[in-house]
């Protein structure tokens, strides 16, 4: 049993067998620690915010770099370049040159990609719907916190 203790006092006491994923395993420790450091790195690719939106925005359709831009308020030329590279990396998007003056570069999902489109967008729209319900929760939580430090 592992117990760890966090600040405030609260204490998070854990069985092996309360782990997901982690019951009733007969490999050995240290292939259970590569799986999850495995996961963690696809989780961490295509759970960051940016990330989530470009596939959110591709899932429609090819798209340009501009125009990907442009409807991705906020993000800069360099954050969406980075993105772009690590989803075309991890087989999630494709990128197409045409020969043409000035060159015309579209942004596709892949089949891979297109697979994690469904979750993403559902994620989205779950974001959207529930945002007033943790704004609140968060203002909440804020008031709680001021007033016990107070």
């Amino acid at each position: 049993m592992t117990a760890k203790t966090a600040q405030e006092g609260t204490v998070l006491k854990l069985e092996h067998s309360d782990l997901p994923g982690h019951s009733d395993v007969t490999a050995p420790q240290a292939s259970i620690h590569n799986d999850c450091r495995g996961v963690a790195t696809v989780l961490s690719r295509v759970g960051d915010k940016w990330s989530v939106l470009v596939i959110m925005m591709l899932g429609e359709r090819p798209l340009r770099f501009n125009e990907l831009k442009r409807m991705i308020g906020g993000i800069s030329q360099r954050m969406l370049t980075l993105t772009l590279r690590g989803l075309e990396r991890d087989g999630l998007v494709t990128r197409t040159v045409f020969p043409t003056v000035p060159p015309r570069v579209d942004y596709e999902l892949t089949e891979l990609g297109r697979g994690l489109s469904a979750p993403v967008k559902e994620l989205g729209q779950w974001a959207k719907q529930h945002l007033p319900d943790i704004e609140g929760a968060r203002e909440s939580f804020d008031r709680r916190r001021s007033a016990e430090q107070a």
